[in-house]
Order: structure tokens, then sequence, then C-alpha cells
């Protein structure tokens, strides 16, 4: 691609509050530039690779608004504002109803492949500083292809020089590569990045990629790779490209599984001056507290954990705020150890970023939306807090009573609740919004505003109407919303971090990868210093695993689990839909694992809605949610390609089962 047929304008002012300059543009190119004087200026250079960054925005985020991050709608979850949640349930979207992702990805891979063939004639950089630039141009051209080929399955890789637009169109024309070239290709990537990516950012760097983002993206591709959506999947077979040749595995590979885990463990063992650069964020014990930031709800006792500290056991720690704090804005990008790629805070993005996802999920009271609530099935998923799963035949019914509530005998349910969401581990009360559940508000000046409690009675202010603003299943969702989060009495919605990658992630894909494995093997890291015997290895698996779960405050997995395969990888898959819900990876699991024609089948349920106090008891019967028909068909594996680029690119084929182009 010649640089003097580029018209430079950046078509989007955005920033992000952690200080990152290098997302913090106003200003334009409004002039045809040649590359000497663009990549000669250390200015211009930065501006090359900010534009590179910008289209990790928008239809490209990971969590946030229903109208732009649609698949974050998974399975589990749900929005009851306008179509798009239903179309995607029902599957009755068409090819390039969300086509905007496709168009940013490439124009980002674009952007930053020119960067990487032009920038060495920068002589204002230092070599250091040059190598950084185009690490992290290297490092979001693979990002790029990782997020095209989860949602899209093998994309055309684009040739590393950029392409010739004044060849005929027959030359620009590209076939779909196989999911594991994408796969290698994002890997290879993200190896080379790693290389000259540092281990940490300063304050006003602190949404640049890592080495740790590199090898963290490197893994989450194999892991895919590996998983049964493309690994020997013959359901598959005939995805081809336009000349027959299959796109998918047919074949499976035990050993993909090892190296996924081997490329996952490199992040667990990626030290910094002798000390790993990524734990788990851990809250300290509080032992009084207020509405807004309770004291610390102690687990029941346990003979191995409860005494012990992180990440031995939860004595010295608060599972409840150790998680809630990560989603919620309390901490910044920079303190939180657990991050490993985040697009920065973005408060600005009110209409399509976590900011805009919260406020739909708050109730009216508040001034939000309260549109977005979850499923029963999800509601149902968190466990007891001892760590035994919720039973709903043998639970406790009722509703708390004042004297309950004053005895504190149902932490932290107030009178009036039903006695289902008692004694539920902390992630629960972190997470879901049930009936009559206390939403501070602390940052309304107004009393009024104040701790204010959401009933789904119909009747109610949050209860069902005619309109959008109430929630089908009667459940809400409190995750992502700050303790301080108010529309009115003069309080506001606080800044809000993205979470692209995170420690827990990485461990839950390890523990997955290596139960997989049924022989060892010999697994070389990503820089070669070293070799991994991977292999499926009960303390290993524990390690992992554990932390997740003790930080969470409920007990490891018993050995029996650990010893059966089967029932390891069912508590996995639990551990990730109840740990990530609401992080945009459910809708993407089910489908790599092939769970999707159950899970996505499944009738929606929830609470009768239809109840008013005066039936108080029955609004928490089991009953389906007509509002939202789900099922799911082959073609739904992957997202189609819309008919403008088929017609463009007449070597590019469609999902199987897709309307193709013609």
């Amino acid at each position: 691609m010649k640089i003097k047929h580029i018209i430079l304008s950046l078509l989007l002012t955005f920033s992000f509050s952690s200080c990152s300059d290098f997302l913090s543009v106003d200003h334009y190119f409004e002039d045809l530039q040649t590359e000497d004087r663009i990549f000669k200026s250390r200015d211009y250079t930065e501006q090359w690779l900010a534009n590179a960054y910008k289209h990790l925005l928008l239809y490209n985020l990971e969590i946030g608004h229903q109208e732009y991050t649609i698949t974050n709608c998974g399975d589990d979850i749900y929005y009851t504002e306008g179509g798009n949640c239903r179309s995607m349930k029902a599957g009755t979207y068409q090819p390039g109803w969300y086509f905007s992702d496709w168009t940013q990805s490439f124009q980002g891979i674009r952007q930053a492949s020119i960067l990487l063939q032009k920038v060495d004639i920068n002589e204002d950089y230092t070599p250091e500083e040059l190598a950084d630039v185009k690490a992290q141009a290297r490092f979001v051209r693979g990002y790029y292809y990782w997020l095209l080929l989860r949602k899209y399955g093998p994309v055309p890789i684009l040739p590393d020089e950029g392409l010739d637009y004044d060849a005929e169109y027959d030359k620009l024309s590209l076939p779909r590569n196989t999911y594991d070239e994408c796969a290698d290709y994002i890997a290879k990537e993200m190896e080379l990045a790693a290389k000259d990516l540092p281990y940490k950012r300063d304050i006003r760097s602190a949404s640049r990629p890592t080495r740790g983002a590199a090898l963290a993206t490197r893994a989450k591709a194999l892991l895919y790779a590996a998983s049964p959506l493309a690994n020997g999947n013959t359901e598959m077979a005939d995805f081809t490209d336009h000349t027959g040749k299959q796109l998918i595995s047919q074949t499976y590979d035990e050993s993909k599984w090892a190296r996924a885990a081997a490329a996952a463990y490199d992040v667990i063992n990626l030290k910094s001056d002798g000390a790993p650069v990524y734990r788990l964020y851990t809250a300290t014990k509080r032992a009084t507290g207020s509405v807004a930031y309770p004291a610390t709800i102690i687990p029941p006792h346990h003979p191995k954990h409860s005494d012990k500290d992180f990440p031995a056991g939860w004595a010295n720690i608060d599972p409840f705020e150790s998680y809630r704090s990560l989603f919620n804005g309390d901490l910044y990008v920079v303190e939180n150890p657990e991050l490993i790629f985040s697009r920065g805070e973005n408060q600005t993005y009110y209409e399509y970023g976590i900011v805009s996802l919260t406020r739909h999920q708050m109730p009216q009271g508040l001034g939000g939306f309260n549109c977005h609530g979850i499923t029963g099935k999800q509601c149902d998923a968190y466990s007891m807090n001892d760590g035994t799963p919720f039973d709903t035949k043998n639970s406790m019914k009722g509703f708390v009573t004042a004297d309950e509530e004053t005895k504190g005998i149902y932490p932290p349910l107030k009178e009036g609740v039903w006695k289902e969401y008692a004694n539920r581990e902390p992630r629960f009360y972190a997470s879901v919004a049930y009936n009559g559940a206390v939403w501070p508000g602390a940052s309304a000046r107004q009393t009024d505003y104040l701790n204010k409690r959401a009933w789904y009675y119909r009747g109610e202010l949050e209860g069902r109407d005619s309109g959008e603003r109430w929630l089908p299943t009667g459940i809400g969702m409190m995750k992502f919303v700050n303790p301080k989060d108010n529309e009115l009495g003069g309080g506001r919605i606080y800044p809000k971090v993205d979470l692209a990658i995170r420690y827990a992630d990485i461990l839950l894909m390890y523990a997955e990868a290596l139960n997989e494995l049924t022989s060892t093997y010999q697994i070389p890291s990503w820089d070669g210093t070293e070799t991994y015997p991977i292999s499926r290895n009960t303390p290993d698996i524990s390690s992992a695993l554990s932390q997740v779960r003790i930080r969470a405050g409920v007990p490891d997995f018993t050995a029996d689990i650990y010893a059966d395969y089967n029932k390891l990888q069912k508590a996995i898959k639990r551990e990730r839909q109840i740990e990530l819900m609401g992080e945009n990876q459910r809708f993407f699991d089910v489908r790599r694992w092939k769970d999707a024609p159950v899970e996505e089948s499944q009738i929606m349920y929830g609470c009768n809605t239809l109840m008013t106090t005066e039936n108080a008891e029955k609004f928490y019967d089991r009953v389906e949610i007509p509002q939202f028909p789900t099922t799911f068909t082959r073609k739904m594996y992957f997202w189609p390609v819309s008919f403008t680029e088929l017609q463009r690119n007449k070597n590019l084929t469609q999902i199987p089962g897709w309307q193709t182009y013609d």
C-alpha cells in the first residue's frame, strides 16, 4: 500500500482517563502525507499508532452496551431494550448484522502493518523506543486477528507488507486461512511482540500492552485452537475455502491442549526482578463497615482454609470485596495486579461502554434503565457459601423477618427477601441483584436517593410493565455497579476499567487445558529458555483453581472431583460461568466447547413477574420467559460475513448454513 495514496484522518477523538497520551488524539491529519514526513516524525508516528489502537473501541469493545457488544449478551444474561439480544438468542439475525467489527479490525490491521513496514526510518526514537513502538503495533495487529478469529472463525491473513490497492481486483481477493493457521499466526505475532514489550507500564501508559498482555493473548488463541470446535471437528468438514480446502482441523490432536497449557503457564511463570508479574487481587478483611462497604461476611468454617491467609485460605481477605471491586471502578488500572490487558477507564463512552452497561443495569430508582438482567440458570449456578451446589428443590423458602435481619442471621439479606438467596457464595452478592437487594447509591447528596431497594413485583417501580424497563426474569445484575453509582440526588456514575484479560481467566484456562491431557508433553517456553513437562496432574490443576475459588470465599474442589476427568471438566466450566459472568466469555466458551446446542437451546426461565406483593411467594415459582425464545443451529457457531464483503472478495467463503452472496 502506497503511503502517498492515504488520506490520514483520525475519525474519532478519544481518550482514557488513565493519562494514556497515546489514546488522546485531538487534532487531525488533513493533507496528503509522504511516508518520509509521517514516519520520520515522532509526533506523526505516535498519531499513526493511536489510529491503529482506536479500532479497539466501539464494536471491538469486549464489555459494553448491547448496541456495540452484542456477544456480551450471552445465553445467561440479557437486555430488554431493543431487539438485538432477542435476535441473537433466536438466531434471526442476518449476515452483516454486526459487521463494523470486521471493518474496524481490518482497518486496524492495515494501520499497524504500514507502521511496521515504514517506521524504521524514524530517527527521533532511541533503539529501545523504536522496538517498543513496533512491538505495540505488532500486538494490536495480532489482537485484531484474535478478535476476528474468536467471532468469525478462520479469516484471511493479510500480507504483512500490506496490499497494493493499485493492483487488479483479482489480486486483492484473499481466501480464509485455516483456523490453525490463524491461531499460529496470532501466537507467533505475540511471541515477537513480547520480546520487546516491557513487564509493566507507568501510569501514563497503563493501557499500552505489556509482555504479559501479548503472552496472554497467545494463550487464549491456542486454547481456542485446542478446543472441540476447532480440534478434530468433523461436523465442520464442509467449512472450506473457495478451492475446497478444509478450514477446520478434522483430526483431533491432544498436543494442542499441551501447547495451550504451556502458553498459559508462560503467563503464570512470568517474573520481573524475581517476583511474579501477576496475582489475584484481594481486599483486606474488614471488621466494621457501612451499607456501601459492609463488614466482611466470613465464610463458613473450613478446616483447610479458614485459618490460613491467602492464597491457602481466606483468613486475611474479604472475598466479597475482593471480587466486587475488580469491576466497579474502585481500582485504577495500575492498582490491579490481576489486570493483564485493558483499554483503560472508559467513562467517556457513556453511550456504549461499561458506564452505559452499568446505567442499563441500575434500577430506575437510581436513574438507571432497569433493562439488563440475568437468567434463572445463571442465578442458580452460584453455589452455597460452603461450596456445595445450590439445589432449588431443597433450598430454604419463606421471607427474611425483621427479627432475623436485626440479628444478622442471613447477611446481607434484609427483611422481605426470599430465603433462597440466603447463604450463597460471595460472588453471588457481588453479581446478582435479587428481588429486594439494596443499591447504596452513595454518591447522592440527597438522602431520599440513598440505599434504595429494588423490588421486581408487578406494580412496583422496577416491576413488570408494558415498556422495556423491567426484567422478564425478575433477577437483575449488580456486577460492574459501584456502591456509589447514582444518577439522581446529585450523584453520578463512576468510571469503570475495561478488563479485557485478567489473571483469573489465565488460571482457569491453565487448569482446563491440563485436564484434557492423557500423556506428558515437553513444551518449550515462549522464549525457548526452558522446557515445561506438561501433564494432567492434580497439584498443578489445584494450584490454579484453588486460588480463584479461595479468593471467592469457597473451598478448593475435593479429591474425588480432581480424580475424575468428567467431573473436573464440568466443575471448570461452571467455575468459568460464575467467575467470568458478564465479561463476554460465556458466548464464546459454549461455542468452543460445542456445548451451545444444549446450553443455548434451553428454555430461559426466571421468576413469575406477573405476581404482585399480594402473591409474593408465587413470584419465585420457576417459569418460562417467552420474551426470549432460544434456539441454536450449526451456523451459529461463527458470525456470518456480510454480503458486501462476499461481493467484494470473491475468494472469501461464507460460514456453512448462512446465505452466501451470488
